[in-house]
């Protein structure tokens, strides 16, 4: 039985090739995506281990930022001298520097990275553990001078001698760079400026009294534990001690969040690759077990039982999932190292010679290409073991033509009124999180219903679907449709490949269409203000910005907005962390609140909130609460609930709770905030054109702030939900090409399952201009079938999704139709180019080769 299992296995192997590559790219993603947050995470963990200090010394941590806040958290300078006497210190160091500040060149161009990843500006403290080295030039000596990452400087062209301009919190100044420094380790892709320690303390903290971290050195025979106890006795519980181990733990952790992203995109393509590549195994297998009918039946008569059929049809499985999985492992090696050449674009550079490949990955791996594949041939190997031994001497084939669907129908009923119950139960719900689950439910119970209960759609769809086909073709269209009739089940598992990806694109295209209506009627609704000034990434920006604009003759009001983190204890006991928005008055003048119940003198006044209605509802506030708030730095405050709003989104004018209070309340007890927005007002007699080029031309040296008035404030919401959706066509493209695979494999077995009845055809007149759009008709209408199925099934979960998003104030429905439409006829290629070989192949038979095969 193993060696007649093999010889059928190679024998087959140009049928179970088109099988093989769904696994291989399913097993490439999972591979790719561990071998690149491996070799990552690796390399990170050696330079947090290598440039940690024994000990840092940092602020208490706060109340965690959900928006930036633009305050940097500082520890008094004179730690540093405090503690050098305590036992077990041989030394320590200042740290003194900030993160997401902007630099240009001459030409107020930003100096820095384009990616993401931050601009760090920090004093020049070179130990045994620096990550750089001075290379060219000479250290910075006093106010004006710095040095420069070699690779920030041969990126934006920056030589010794040339002047940038630091745009920093207390004010911006001009450096000239005087040397290089090159990184000794991985170049984790930000942009580096090093100042003198005094100038940065001055020019970055505001004070020479001020450093971000003391960093701290154990004696020789004193380990980091013991160092830190001795400063625990010292300093007490005032500041947050680390020893080199905890601060790479945590630098991990926070990069972890980050590769998390990376990762997790990765595996849902892996995901999408085995939900679909499960249908083309399915059928391939059947299909197969289908042709070998008479082949497994002699098997039989030759006393194989039952088990031993079985288990060679797994068998073959298996050797399928093996090479598969071996192939994909390999491909996923160049996907990571793929991965990380990208990575050396955006300024990460990892080496490929460092690739992490962990016992994870290979079991990971086989796990899926072989598991998977072993799954999705039991069903087709039960099926082969109950082949009769008398199938050997009579021309039949275990096609699953005339057997009924009654089990489907029950079963696809049943687990599709559940998800129909569920996905009613989420657009029901007045709870989100609730609302949620009974989604995600809805979804997966719809989904394996449809893929049930798809055969039995395929009759009446297709005859509509193909309707036209007999007045347009002519016999060739009869065929054509009726071919794709003959076997429901094979039809309807060839064509939920494509359903599943169009589904997922027809549910999330209707969500973030929404989603950009509710938000441009949003701005609609709320924003007043003929322009607002705001950075890209809605990050803090100088106070000098403020002031500059205000001094534009041709603007008129302008007020200012600020983001204070937050912690509310509620009348319910609960603790909500958030961002509260703070505003200067002239609010109504620039933004279109509505009030469900006080006003905006009210909650702009010293030591009042506001809130949205909703929120305010949920946990019991009522207007003339005390509420006690904490803001960054353990700092205590009791504000009066002043105002209720209804603005129909759930962040209301300030973020989570719409929580907002006067930007002289937030000045008092967070004084060291930034600006995050500014809101302009034209002038009297002056129109919106002329206010925009005046306040562009005085924002030119600020290349971190951009204008923008609705429409531009649209396009970005736009643009951010854009990348949302390139996401959901990637998944789209993988789908497509895993679906096109299985439809050519179905038409290429099935070309050779009716290979007499081709020669038959042929034999009575029929052209192979005929035979081959016999088949391309077939394709297609199998394709448009999967595709109205998917679209179907992706309309009903978009409308649940969007149901979802209502709750928190995302009410408009949109349809995109122009995405709905290119599916339809993306549908259509797709058939096209899946008959494109099996086509080709039928018409080149030879008909009476075609006549004469069993």
């Amino acid at each position: 039985m193993l060696k007649a299992t093999l010889r059928s296995f190679f024998a087959h192997k140009g049928r179970l090739i088109l099988s093989a590559l769904a696994i291989i790219l399913s097993v490439a993603f999972v591979a790719g995506s561990l071998i690149f947050s491996d070799t990552v995470s690796r390399t990170f963990d050696r330079l947090f281990a290598s440039t940690s200090a024994d000990v840092a010394i940092g602020p208490k941590e706060g109340i965690k930022e959900q928006i930036p806040s633009g305050i940097t958290p500082t520890v008094p300078a004179s730690l540093a001298e405090r503690v050098a006497d305590v036992e077990g210190v041989a030394r320590t160091e200042i740290d003194a520097g900030v993160e997401n500040l902007t630099v240009v060149d001459s030409e107020n161009e930003p100096v820095g990275s384009t990616t993401g990843a931050p601009t760090i500006a920090t004093n020049w403290n070179v130990t045994e553990r620096s990550p750089v080295k001075l290379t060219d030039g000479h250290e910075p000596r006093g106010e004006g001078e710095a040095l420069l990452d070699a690779d920030t400087a041969d990126k934006k062209h920056v030589d010794i001698g040339d002047t940038l301009t630091v745009l920093a919190k207390p004010g911006s100044f001009k450096v000239e760079i005087v040397g290089i420094a090159t990184f000794t380790t991985t170049n984790p892709g930000a942009a580096l400026v090093f100042l003198d320690t005094p100038t940065a303390q001055t020019k970055l903290l505001g004070s020479t009294k001020k450093a971000t971290s003391i960093a701290v050195e154990a004696a020789p025979g004193v380990s980091d534990e013991q160092l830190k106890q001795n400063l625990a006795a010292e300093l007490g519980a005032e500041y947050k001690l680390e020893t080199a181990d905890e601060q790479a733990e945590s630098a991990a952790a926070d990069l972890g969040s980050a590769l998390d992203v990376i990762k997790y995109v990765m595996l849902g393509f892996a995901g999408v690759s085995v939900l679909v590549g499960i249908f083309l195994i399915v059928n391939t297998f059947s299909m197969l077990i289908a042709q070998r009918t008479r082949e497994l039946g002699l098997m039989r008569a030759l006393g194989a039982d039952r088990r031993q059929v079985r288990r060679s049809v797994l068998t073959e499985a298996l050797l399928l999932g093996a090479v598969g999985s071996t192939l994909g492992l390999a491909l996923g090696v160049g996907l990571a190292l793929g991965l990380i050449e990208l990575m050396g674009l955006v300024g990460m550079n990892l080496k490929s010679t460092e690739m992490v490949f962990g016992w994870v990955t290979p079991v990971a791996a086989y796990a899926v290409g072989v598991g998977v594949t072993f799954v999705a041939a039991y069903l087709p190997a039960r099926r082969a073991a109950r082949v009769s031994p008398m199938a050997a001497l009579a021309d039949a084939e275990v096609t699953g033509i005339g057997r009924p669907l009654t089990v489907r129908a029950i079963v696809g009923g049943v687990v599709g009124a559940a998800g129909a119950a569920a996905l009613v139960g989420c657009a029901a719900s007045d709870d989100t999180s609730n609302a949620a689950s009974l989604l995600g439910l809805g979804v997966g119970l719809t989904l394996i219903a449809t893929v049930i209960a798809g055969p039995l759609l395929v009759r009446p769809v297709i005859k509509v679907l193909g309707g036209a086909f007999p007045a347009l073709f002519g016999s060739v269209g009869r065929m054509s449709q009726r071919n794709a009739l003959r076997n429901p089940r094979r039809t309807g598992a060839t064509a939920a490949a494509l359903m599943v990806g169009l589904a997922l694109v027809g549910g999330l295209s209707i969500a973030s269409a929404s989603m950009s209506k509710s938000f441009d009627q949003q701005i609609d609704r709320t924003l007043g203000a003929d322009f607002v000034v705001q950075n890209q990434n809605f990050m803090p920006f100088p106070a000098e910005i403020a002031d500059k604009v205000k001094g534009v003759d041709s603007a008129g009001l302008v007020v200012r907005q600020r983001f204070a983190p937050v912690e509310v204890t509620l009348p319910d006991e609960k603790k909500v962390r958030s961002a509260a928005g703070a505003f200067e008055k002239g609010l109504d003048d620039v933004a279109k609140i509505t009030y469900v119940d006080g006003s905006t003198r009210a909650v702009l006044a010293p030591d009042r909130i506001g809130m949205d209605r909703k929120f305010a509802t949920e946990h019991g506030v009522q207007m003339g609460d005390v509420l006690p708030v904490e803001f960054p730095g353990k700092v205590k405050a009791k504000l009066t609930v002043a105002a209720l709003t209804d603005n129909g989104m759930a962040s209301g004018p300030g973020t989570d709770g719409g929580l907002f209070v006067g930007l002289d309340t937030a000045r008092k007890y967070l004084p060291d905030g930034q600006d995050s927005a500014l809101y302009v007002n034209a002038a009297d007699g002056v129109q919106a054109d002329a206010l925009r080029k005046d306040l562009e031309q005085v924002l030119d040296p600020y290349p971190q702030v951009q204008v923008r008035d609705q429409a531009d404030y649209k396009e970005l919401i736009r643009g951010q939900i854009a990348v949302m959706l390139y996401l959901v066509y990637g998944l789209l493209g993988l789908a497509i090409i895993i679906a096109v695979l299985g439809v050519v494999n179905t038409l290429a077995l099935s070309v050779v399952e009716r290979t007499r009845e081709i020669g038959l055809l042929r034999a009575i007149g029929l052209a192979r201009r005929q035979l081959s759009w016999m088949i391309r008709l077939e394709s297609v209408v199998i394709a448009v079938f999967g595709a109205v199925l998917g679209l179907g099934l992706g309309l009903v979960w978009g409308f649940a999704i969007q149901q979802v998003l209502a709750l928190e104030g995302m009410t408009a429905l949109a349809l995109p139709w122009t995405t709905i439409i290119a599916v339809v006829l993306g549908s259509v290629v797709v058939g096209l180019v899946a008959a494109l070989l099996p086509a080709a192949r039928a018409a080149r038979m030879n008909v009476l080769v075609a006549i004469a095969h069993e």
